[in-house]
């Protein structure tokens, strides 16, 4: 019998004495952890549990996914009283240990993904059963939106888990599929089934009349052991060494869990909630924990549901994909393409050329059958829809046609116009060009209404971004054809208008040229590529020019008409003519750029550049340093925003992240500014443009927004 209905849960008693309490969020797209749930679902298990008729509680859930995460919209959101934040933290933490230590029983019934504050509901169970499904997801991934499970589960999971592995996957925000999470005692139980889930937990609430939570249980022993055993200890000091090593102090989240863990586990539980609490507080008023909400997780979700798209546009489907050009991007582009369920046209200059495209897709399909993610007849059917070409001809039936032939605006010229002559009228045609204007190959085209740019990065089944670029002449229904295509691919659009170099290539190069500038300047190699890393770079500027090539540089500043107009630009050019041409140092490809790279052995700075730079320890401090690293990337970004080829920081922030690896604490390059504060930043760039260049000069709009006391970011990302 239905007792109570709300828009949060349901709840029922059988005739045998068992309730159910079903949560069914019905104004949320899925159900939330949230103050506002909490207290409905606390004030519903009290009742039950002062309820003569229940014996116990099954927990589960009315849609697909159990609780795949917290209200994140909360949390982006400042917090104006920190007392107040940690009384209602603490409040949920009492309600919930009145339930735990209420008498009866409660049972989780997984039935699909829980994760972060939905697998912190689920401990304050007894017992946990879960759907063995490999849909399901289960853990604590708050770490990567920079925060830490702040609902019980850094104080609980060690109890159940170990030191070594609670700290593992919460450190990590690592995710287990029902199988491995019963193997590391996160749940206790696995269903083959909905029913049998029910039935199960059911059975154990009738079989269980006085259930003890592990931490409330003297007799418990921690698995591997607590704090002060030798595993424990050891477990704790080579976590805090591999923190310290990998966050260089940039994500204050993982230094908290440490704490809690290290401090909670030598004192009762109430007392290790409350340093939870505590931390908790602590990190969701951090800068760096809203910048990770704010671009990492709401910026990127809203991106992925297409924000920028042309409201009034009906959707465009493609069905059918031509491609132009067999090499590594049109490979990685049919991959994605024929994995969504599009057919494919993969066109180059020879067929032996674009079955090699071709082979590309079986060679990563094999990998995902050997690593179980995938079968035989799933990647046959992937296959079948790539169809190798060297006929145009072939490009007549496609609804999207993408050009990703080599750099040369004359190749690009030769293509468009030959597969124009066969592609209906009203489809759309895109470059995959990274820097060559698209309103200059647009010239190409009798449509230009419907010719655009969509720019991949290598790889392309790994990496998520995609650059739309607008030229002067492309339509909104081309706009949205791209936004719609992107999004069909399960990749995650930006929208750009033309300029040189775009915004991700653009700025990326201030990077590279930035550390070769340091490097002409005496700094010696290895303190710009370590002082890059710690400021959260993925890679150093030196070896990430090495990646891309310096012959891919040299091309590109030739290619490039105002290259000697601009003496950054000409600087740059000068330094790779150097490295390349009178040192033969061409990059990671060739086995030698700004480092050596022996074969089977690890990378190293090469010794040479210490004779070419004269380096000098001493040239600039490491503040400096490491403000011309990032600085002078959240500069260029801020001038393609003062420019107009950025229409939005959230999509700037998005594509610094996601093209190149600007740290995500920082919330993104623009960001940035107000990371480190705008007038902070104009200070710094006044200076440096004394000292290093014009290429410093701060635009009047960023010194007037300085002057105001205003930032960047506010509501962008909303």
């Amino acid at each position: 019998m239905s007792i109570i209905q709300n828009e949060y849960l349901s709840y029922a008693i059988d005739p045998d004495g068992v309730a159910t309490i079903t949560i069914d969020q019905k104004n949320n797209p899925a159900n939330l952890y949230s103050l506002e749930f909490l207290q409905v679902y606390t004030d519903i298990a009290q009742q039950a549990i002062a309820d003569e008729r229940v014996k116990g509680v099954i927990v589960t859930s009315g849609q697909r996914m159990f609780m795949p995460g917290g209200d994140l919209r909360w949390l982006a959101k400042p917090i104006p009283d920190a007392k107040a934040f940690f009384d209602g933290i603490m409040k949920a933490n009492m309600d919930f240990r009145a339930i735990e230590t209420g008498g009866k029983p409660f049972v989780a019934a997984i039935n699909g993904t829980a994760l972060g504050g939905g697998m912190e509901l689920c401990l304050t169970c007894h017992h946990r059963i879960a759907i063995n499904s490999v849909k399901t997801k289960l853990g604590f991934p708050e770490a990567k939106v920079g925060l830490l499970p702040g609902g019980g589960g850094t104080a609980k999971a060690p109890y159940l888990m170990g030191i070594e592995k609670a700290l593992t996957y919460i450190l990590q925000g690592k995710e287990a599929r029902p199988e491995q999470a019963l193997k590391i005692g996160l749940i206790d139980d696995l269903a083959a089934d909905a029913s049998q889930l029910m039935q199960k937990a059911k059975d154990w609430v009738l079989a269980n009349p006085d259930p003890v939570q592990p931490w409330d249980n003297k007799k418990h022993r921690i698995p591997g052991g607590g704090v002060w055993t030798p595993g424990g200890a050891q477990t704790l000091i080579g976590a805090a060494g591999n923190v310290s090593k990998l966050s260089h102090g940039n994500y204050p989240a993982q230094k908290y869990i440490l704490s809690i863990v290290h401090d909670g586990l030598q004192l009762p539980i109430d007392r290790a909630l409350e340093i939870e609490a505590r931390y908790f507080t602590k990190i969701c008023m951090s800068k760096e924990a809203k910048n990770m909400i704010n671009t990492g997780f709401l910026g990127m979700q809203a991106a992925k549901k297409g924000k920028a798209r042309p409201k009034d546009q009906e959707k465009y489907e493609v069905k059918k994909l031509g491609i132009l050009g067999a090499g590594m991007m049109g490979a990685g582009i049919a991959y994605v393409s024929a994995k969504a369920g599009m057919d494919v046209v993969l066109k180059d200059t020879s067929i032996e050329n674009a079955e090699r495209g071709k082979a590309y897709s079986e060679k990563l399909l094999k990998k995902a059958i050997d690593r179980g993610r995938s079968t035989p007849e799933q990647a046959a059917a992937v296959l079948e829809k790539i169809q190798p070409s060297t006929d145009a001809a072939d490009m007549k039936d496609c609804d999207l046609v993408v050009e990703a032939v080599f750099e040369d605006p004359a190749l690009k010229d030769k293509v468009t116009k030959e597969t124009e002559a066969v592609l209906a009228a009203d489809k759309i045609y895109a470059s995959n060009t990274s820097t060559i204007p698209i309103t200059l190959l647009a010239n190409s085209s009798e449509r230009p209404e419907n010719f655009i740019g969509i720019h991949f990065f290598s790889p392309v089944d790994k990496m998520p971004l995609v650059e739309i670029i607008v030229g002067e002449k492309t339509s909104e229904k081309a706009i949205a054809a791209a936004i719609d295509y992107t999004i069909a691919i399960k990749k995650i659009p930006i929208v750009v208008n033309d300029s040189r170099g775009f915004f991700t290539s653009r700025c990326f190069g201030t990077y590279v040229n930035e550390g070769m500038f340091l490097l002409e300047e005496g700094v010696p190699a290895a303190m710009i590529e370590n002082i890059a890393r710690k400021k959260g770079m993925p890679v150093g500027p030196l070896a990430v020019h090495d990646e891309v090539t310096l012959t891919l540089s040299l091309h590109v500043f030739e290619s490039d008409p105002s290259t000697a107009k601009r003496p950054d630009s000409q600087r740059g050019y000068e330094l790779c003519k150097l490295l390349v041409n009178e040192h033969g140092r061409k990059g990671r490809k060739d086995g030698k750029g700004f480092y050596d790279y022996p074969e089977g052995g690890k990378k190293k700075l090469w010794p040479g550049l210490a004779e070419i730079f004269n380096p000098d320890p001493t040239a600039l401090s490491e503040e400096t340093i490491a403000k011309r690293i990032m600085h002078r990337q959240a500069l260029e970004s801020y001038r393609c925003l003062d420019e107009g080829v950025l229409t939005s920081v959230l999509d700037g922030d998005i594509g610094s992240v996601l093209g190149w690896g600007f740290p995500i604490y920082t919330g993104g390059a623009l960001s940035y500014i107000d990371y480190v504060g705008i007038e902070n930043f104009v200070r710094d760039c006044d200076d440096f443009k004394t000292r290093f260049g014009e290429r410093w000069t701060v635009p009047d709009s960023l010194r007037a927004k300085a002057k105001e006391g205003k930032v960047l970011a506010e509501n962008s990302h909303a």
